[in-house]
């Protein structure tokens, strides 16, 4: 058996490959590919329709709110919240707490003025900044839920008056929150939703059009939200994907019965790492990661060692981002609680051998 610890693009339901595989040959009886019917199509506005429905549904998201699937991923929204949100004479609030939160902030700053209200920088991200201060004059106050690279997590929804805009791509639909708090989300398809090559938003359009900035039509949301996603051709087979994942979280019991799932395997995996000192999990506790563990092992020769065996073992997509090093075991919604048992019982095995 392979056990898929990538971190994106990531481990998918069994179900949603074979039913995605099927329509490849024959969508819906109807003799054509998925891969080549036409997006305005009555057969395709239903996938959206169902997509953009679930959605809704599973985050419980009010009247208010807009779902949109877009083309680009989770980077090209580093540079398009601040094109719609941040008025050049304006300031958005940031929280530096990793790669991806470094970036974010990179591509604001060409729009507007950038304050950085907290940075766990001075501990290699190790950690989610906790006392800090959101500035009520801000246009925004943007982070990112959790981090993939650094393995860390908010585990909690930062107190504020001002818009809120998260960077979900990582742990969206994991857990349940209070997802009506927020004015914008964006994600990333690729590790809870569905495959690469699509971008959910979520925006209520109340916070649009106040940033006093010409656009370009692609860029502007309110386009987007009058054309249903469609304003040019939508990722067809990536939008299907996400609609197929989409019902197969619904059938399991939504976001509250994944979240248990979610928890169980992160106990797990964070006993094992902490039971044996062969490993070292640089993450402050209160704030690791149910989506992405990240650990180290100090001896190099015992590192290639563990790498190697974990290939043996079918373990794939285990080795650190290669800005960090060391090894990260990403556990999204799709990836099986067996896969974690079998993990925690090689490196217990290992462990002993080696330790």
């Amino acid at each position: 058996m392979v056990h898929n610890f990538n971190a994106g693009p990531s481990v998918l339901p069994p179900e949603v490959f074979k039913t995605a595989s099927e329509a490849i040959l024959n969508f819906n009886n109807m003799g054509l590919s998925i891969l080549e019917i036409g997006h305005r199509t009555d057969a395709f506005q239903a996938v959206m329709d169902e997509a953009r429905s679930l959605v809704k549904e599973l985050m419980h998201l009010n009247d208010q709110k807009e779902v949109l699937f877009l083309h680009g991923g989770a980077s090209t929204q580093f540079f398009q919240v601040p094109m719609n949100l941040l008025a050049a004479d304006q300031t958005g609030a940031y929280l530096d707490g990793g790669t991806w939160g470094v970036k974010a902030i990179k591509d604001a700053r060409l729009y507007g003025n950038v304050e950085v209200v907290a940075s766990s920088k001075d501990r290699n991200y190790s950690y989610i900044p906790d006392s800090y201060s959101i500035p009520e004059t801000a246009a925004y106050f943007h982070y990112t839920t959790n981090n993939t690279v650094e393995g860390t997590q908010m585990h909690s929804i930062p107190a504020t008056s001002i818009p809120l805009v998260a960077d979900m791509s990582s742990d969206i639909l994991s857990q349940e929150m209070d997802f009506n708090r927020f004015s914008l989300i964006y994600a990333g398809a690729q590790k809870n939703i569905g495959a690469a090559g699509v971008n959910l938003v979520i925006v209520d359009p109340a916070i649009l059009g106040k940033a006093n900035r010409t656009l370009p039509t692609m860029m502007d949301y309110r386009e987007h939200i009058k054309n249903g996603s469609m304003l040019n051709t939508p990722p067809v087979f990536a939008v299907y994907v996400c609609m197929l994942t989409l019902r197969w979280l619904k059938q399991l019991g939504g976001v509250a019965a994944i979240q248990k799932v979610n928890e169980k395997k992160a106990q797990l995996l964070y006993d094992s790492i902490d039971q044996y000192p062969i490993f070292t999990a640089p993450v402050a506790k209160k704030d690791r990661s149910r989506m992405n563990a990240v650990f180290t092992i100090q001896e190099p020769a015992l590192e290639k060692e563990f790498q190697a065996a974990c290939k043996e073992h079918n373990f794939y997509g285990v080795k650190g981002h290669r800005s960090v090093g060391g090894f990260r075991i990403s556990m999204y919604n799709a990836l099986p609680y067996e896969s974690v048992v079998t993990l925690a019982e090689f490196m217990k095995d290992f462990a002993t051998k080696k330790g």
